[in-house]
């Protein structure tokens, strides 16, 4: 009998995120357990009971999947689950916390398509003002394109020192040289945004970033991308369906979130998929995210 793929849904929120467990049935897990306010702590013995429940050669047929909304604290359970292997006893290790993982690798794949196609430049020739970067979302688009050699820029609307703790974690964590910026006024964002070629907005749904009048003042911008579908818009004048569209008054193309969302779904599920259909277990964060998502998106 063929083995059933199980995936254990761990968050430390008090509930799963229904997205991602129909996200994970469409892609063909036979089970999809949740495990709800889960600490860092208990990380350890959870995987352990997945790990040691079946032989060693039925590892791949179990995954473990983190959720929640703290990209850190998802990033800090992997390392822990990966600690916890005792192989040749493995698992599957995957996280996606409020589906941040997959949503800014999707951003990031879109904006280079559209910088190599319509503009003749890759992310690394770029700078980038990656607005909303202690989120989530903001925090991986902002890593994802430091390490593919963009000059990033982290704006922070709360003063300097949050963002510069998230410049400091990112460089050592992942390597990642950012810069931070103090966004806390409309005339320091102008300044900001006034030399950048590439805008992310990842702020929190509801926010207007960025007016048009300040896009329109920003006179090197090739691509803006905004992650925000409520209104008002994280960016004014981008279509929440814009892919590419010209943003009015500029020579710069615009991105919606629901342009970014069906390549987010699409990313998500085929990393949920590779789980199923690898041969050895896997461990997949937003580097992989954005890998998969570049290939979907070209």
């Amino acid at each position: 009998m063929a083995a059933k793929n199980i995936l254990h849904m761990l968050t430390p929120h008090k509930h799963v995120s229904p997205f991602d467990v129909n996200m994970a049935l469409d892609a063909g897990y036979d089970s999809v357990t949740p495990y709800e306010e889960v600490t860092l702590e208990e990380v350890t013995d959870l995987v352990q009971d997945v790990i040691f429940s079946r032989p060693p050669d039925r590892g791949v047929n179990s995954a473990v999947f983190f959720g929640g909304d703290d990209a850190v604290l998802a990033l800090d359970m992997i390392e822990a689950a990966k600690n916890a292997l005792v192989p040749p006893f493995g698992c599957n290790i995957m996280a996606d916390p409020a589906g941040s993982f997959t949503t800014a690798a999707a951003m990031v794949a879109l904006v280079e398509k559209k910088l190599k196609d319509e503009k003749g430049k890759s992310l690394s020739d770029v700078s980038i003002a990656v607005f909303g970067a202690t989120g989530v979302v903001g925090y991986c688009a902002a890593v994802i394109a430091a390490l593919e050699g963009a000059k990033v820029k982290i704006v922070g609307y709360s003063g300097i020192e949050r963002v510069q703790k998230r410049a400091d974690e990112m460089k050592e964590r992942f390597g990642a040289e950012v810069e931070p910026a103090d966004g806390s006024s409309d005339e320091k964002n102008t300044a900001i945004v006034k030399d950048a070629e590439v805008v992310f907005s990842a702020a929190k749904a509801g926010v207007q970033v960025l007016s048009l009048k300040q896009l329109q003042a920003a006179q090197h911008l090739l691509v803006a991308a905004d992650a925000n579908a409520v209104p008002p818009l994280g960016l004014e004048g981008i279509d929440v369906m814009a892919n590419g569209e010209p943003i009015e008054g500029t020579n710069a193309l615009g991105i919606g979130a629901l342009a970014v969302g069906p390549l987010k779904s699409n990313t998500e599920q085929g990393l949920l998929k590779r789980m199923i259909e690898a041969g050895e277990p896997q461990s997949l964060d937003f580097r992989d995210a954005f890998q998969l998502a570049r290939k979907l998106a070209s």
